[in-house]
């Protein structure tokens, strides 16, 4: 009997479920929010990661979920409902990559989901002060997820790491789940940083050379 009920499955298995109900040739961000449903924002936060945690491209994808993101996050910092630009929940995307890359992504869920503890570090992740900076943080991981590096190798996936912790870091109570969102986050602002350092040197090297020939 508790294997039926929703109320005890896996995060993982509660996504996939989300996933299995998502139908038609062309799907919409307001169509998969009315499937999330009494979920939550944290459960849309998480089916919003999960397609950027592989290395897969879907036209489109990054812009609207990257946004979804950012609001989700503006969200729980104001405590208010979700407010999404008509533009943004209509936005239509192919549905068939979409399932197969949020189906893809799924395992990884499933294998950080592994590391929650309910109750960790339960500082970092209760009480209205912290959960301000948390939020913040959310945010801050969501603006990096829209940073225009989509074509470096897992310039999606380290901030999308980021969030996913903070999702289920959140939804479990876990403080050391968050822990390791801030550090993903500050991994990849280390990241970003030596890429476009590098390519300001690069360019800078290439200027010299043409500037002396």
């Amino acid at each position: 009997m508790t294997a039926h009920d929703p109320r005890h499955a896996s995060l993982g298995d509660r996504l996939e479920q989300i996933i299995a109900d998502l139908d038609g040739e062309h799907l919409t961000l307001g169509a998969i929010i009315e499937r999330i449903g009494s979920e939550g924002l944290l459960m849309l936060s998480m089916l919003l990661t999960v397609v950027f945690l592989i290395p897969v491209s879907i036209p489109g994808v990054s812009t609207v979920f990257g946004a979804a993101l950012l609001l989700i996050g503006v969200s729980r910092l104001t405590r208010r409902p979700l407010w999404l630009p008509q533009r943004l929940r209509e936005r239509r995307l192919p549905a068939e990559k979409l399932r197969n890359g949020l189906t893809r992504g799924l395992g990884w869920v499933r294998r950080l989901e592994r590391v929650a503890r309910p109750g960790r570090l339960a500082p970092l992740a209760e009480g209205r002060a912290i959960d301000t900076f948390n939020s913040l943080a959310f945010i801050f991981a969501a603006l990096l997820l829209m940073a225009p590096f989509g074509f470096v190798p897992f310039s999606n996936t380290f901030p999308a790491v980021a969030l996913l912790f903070y999702a289920i870091g959140m939804i479990q109570r876990d403080g050391g789940a968050i822990l390791l969102g801030h550090l993903a986050t500050i991994g990849t602002v280390i990241y970003f940083g030596v890429l476009i350092g590098g390519g300001g040197y690069a360019l800078h090297t290439l200027w010299q050379r043409m500037s002396g020939g």
